[in-house]
């Protein structure tokens, strides 16, 4: 099951969004942040679509070496946890950076520690979540196949734009993952544009995407760039 992102739709707000995608698509992430920031699970009662959201990203950071930083960011995840249990939807979230390499080792024990809390929050609201890899940037976590050990059992977030800047969406495909983030580039760029407007090949993807039994949706930047790859994802 293909859906798409409320990203595409930042510029109206959340109920509007969510009446364009429902009449598009059964999936519908809802990236949790400005204009689409949930308050009100109830918004979602008159909804016959299965949902994601997308936690917040923007100032936080799980891995933060600073111990209040990194407690209120977890204290953010956990209250988009009990949006989520309202609404009955999976939580997609970034697994955090270290901004100097000397401090790698420390920013990964914060990020075990947040993993805990965070596996105990999760378990008592019936919660699952599932950690985002991330874009070519050499401070984030996750950008690899080989940074997986860090998240243990938790589940994955396929991003195959950011697996391609990284030089590694082959690998990626080849690691068990429970959802997907579907958008385009040419491998310089976290462009997030329409498929078929980059360089990844996309018939491998959804290969691996009917194989693992996934869910998926388009994340980019505009409405028709979201109508568009539904289209091109169709006739693959």
């Amino acid at each position: 099951m293909v859906g798409i992102s409320t990203c595409c739709l930042m510029d109206k707000p959340l109920e509007e969004a969510l009446d364009e995608l429902a009449a598009l698509t059964d999936l519908i992430e809802v990236m949790d942040e400005g204009p689409h920031f949930i308050t009100d699970p109830s918004l979602f009662e008159s909804y016959t679509r299965d949902f994601t959201i997308h936690a917040p990203f923007h100032g936080m950071n799980i891995a933060s070496v600073f111990e209040p930083v990194r407690k209120a960011s977890v204290a953010v995840m956990v209250d988009c946890f009990c949006m989520a249990a309202a609404i009955g939807a999976p939580v997609v979230m970034h697994p955090g950076y270290f901004a100097w390499e000397q401090e790698r080792a420390a920013s990964d024990r914060q990020f075990r520690a947040s993993l805990q809390e965070l596996g105990c929050a999760a378990a008592e609201r019936s919660v699952e979540f599932w950690f985002e890899n991330m874009g070519d940037m050499n401070y984030f976590n996750l950008r690899t196949p080989a940074d997986l050990a860090l998240i243990g059992n938790t589940g994955l977030t396929l991003d195959t734009g950011h697996a391609h800047l990284n030089h590694c969406l082959p690998a990626f495909l080849d690691t068990p993952f429970r959802h997907m983030h579907i958008h385009d580039n040419k491998g310089k760029t976290d462009t997030h544009g329409p498929v078929g407007s980059g360089t990844i090949d996309f018939r491998p993807v959804m290969a691996a995407l009917r194989r693992s039994h996934a869910t998926a949706v388009i994340e980019v930047k505009t409405f028709v760039a979201a109508t568009t790859s539904l289209q091109v994802l169709d006739a693959l």
